[in-house]
């Protein structure tokens, strides 16, 4: 695999050579605008909203608007000026334990490889991290753009991951969650539900179903000549509020039941009179 970024990760007065590679790929599935009564495919204009002329490449230039209406232009000599220290290095500032970090900052893996000569000193930055539970809080440059990063172990590997910088993420106590304590017999049975739910981690599991159905349905179109496909009807599922919490629960742990054999029964509940 090529790497997309090379340099070191610094920490102390240690460096070691790395390589960075990607550890994700996502295959989108792209579209073409078309004119619908040829197939034309139509192509995207640069237009100036004061008057809605077209603007050649040649006239267009990177603004920042400072206030609404007003804008100050930068060119690549002003991004040049912004000097951004360590651009070949991974600079470990911290360590810290991998568990007191909130999940939501991370975003973005990317594999670490070992250049020539770094083998060793990879090998030991990975065996104390393992040790200790912790990761090394890390800054990179990527494409003139600083990035917060951690450098956890991942089995015989070190992976870069990519984070959010604290001031990216919009303060939680924004989202409004209404206060009501469950009852004790509604947590029992939610307990014994996600256990009859419960399974061991495997990704494979889990696939990308609606990339897989747009994609069956373009080759049922291509194999029917581009023609519209057969209707069909769609019955979406009604919201409603839930009124009797403990009898979906019931009912959810009896499906779980039927589809999973051998796993604990629904905890028994007393018979309560109506209200």
């Amino acid at each position: 695999m090529r790497a997309i970024w090379k340099g070191a990760i610094s920490f102390g007065l240690v460096n070691i050579p790395v390589g960075l590679q990607n550890a994700t790929s996502r295959e989108e599935i792209k579209f073409r605008l078309l004119r619908s009564t040829d197939l034309s495919p139509v192509n995207y204009r640069r237009v100036a909203q004061v008057d809605g002329k077209e603007v050649p490449w040649g006239q267009i230039v990177k603004g920042y608007e400072y206030e609404k209406g007003k804008f100050v232009v930068l060119k690549d000599e002003d991004f040049k000026r912004v000097d951004l220290e360590a651009t070949d290095t991974i600079d470990i500032v911290d360590f810290v334990e991998l568990a007191s970090i909130d999940p939501m900052f991370f975003y973005r893996p990317y594999y670490l490889e070992p250049e020539k000569g770094g083998a060793g000193a990879y090998g030991l930055l990975r065996e104390v991290l393992t040790k200790t539970g912790k990761v090394g809080i890390a800054k990179i440059v990527i494409k003139t753009r600083q990035h917060l990063a951690a450098v956890r172990p991942d089995g015989p590997l070190l992976v870069l991951e990519l984070m959010h910088f604290a001031d990216e993420l919009i303060d939680r106590r924004e989202v409004k969650v209404p206060q009501k304590k469950p009852g004790t017999r509604e947590i029992a049975m939610a307990t014994a539900l996600v256990k009859q739910m419960s399974e061991a981690w495997d990704p494979a599991r889990y696939t990308d179903d609606y990339a897989s159905a747009l994609m069956k349905l373009i080759h049922q179109k291509v194999e029917n000549g581009g023609k519209e496909l057969p209707s069909r009807s769609r019955h979406p599922a009604s919201a409603s509020n839930v009124i009797d919490l403990a009898s979906v629960l019931q009912e959810s742990l009896q499906r779980a039941g039927h589809g999973k054999s051998g796993k604990s029964a629904a905890p028994k509940r007393k018979r309560r009179k109506a209200a």
